[in-house]
């Protein structure tokens, strides 16, 4: 099956040791995955920030980082999904609008871990998030 996954759902499952990263991993195991191109960007952006903050070594995110470019990840761009994306802005994040179009154009869930989006007026997708 093909699901859409958001950079917090691939950070987890590349760095997190946690619940969120074990939800992460099992459960994108043996999916397809897809995502707007600018899905690298904003990972590679999490795990710069989270060296530069200290919450992460180096060296762990260097491997997160050879790693996420290592992703079997179907990539879409951005101009089919702008119309979509932009009819969201009331509610839902540029960035966030172009997960959640694909996820409806595809006709998909869309994997995340912000619950904050996955409860957005607007999104017709479903959202698959961790826990209850």
């Amino acid at each position: 099956m093909t699901v859409v996954v958001d950079p917090s759902a691939i950070v987890a499952a590349l760095v997190d040791g946690g619940p969120d990263g074990e939800w992460a991993r099992s459960g994108l195991a043996g999916q397809a995955l897809a995502a707007p191109a600018h899905l690298y960007v904003e990972v590679s952006a999490v795990l710069r920030r989270s060296v530069l903050s200290g919450q992460l070594g180096r060296d762990v995110a260097a491997l997160a980082h050879r790693d996420l470019v290592q992703l079997p990840l179907t990539v879409f761009p951005f101009e089919p999904l702008a119309g979509r994306v932009w009819a969201l802005h009331p509610t839902v994040t540029s960035y966030d609008g172009a997960f959640v179009a694909l996820a409806e154009a595809l006709d998909v869930p869309l994997w995340t871990l912000d619950r904050r989006l996955a409860r957005a007026s607007g999104p017709t997708c479903t959202f698959r998030v961790p826990g209850p």
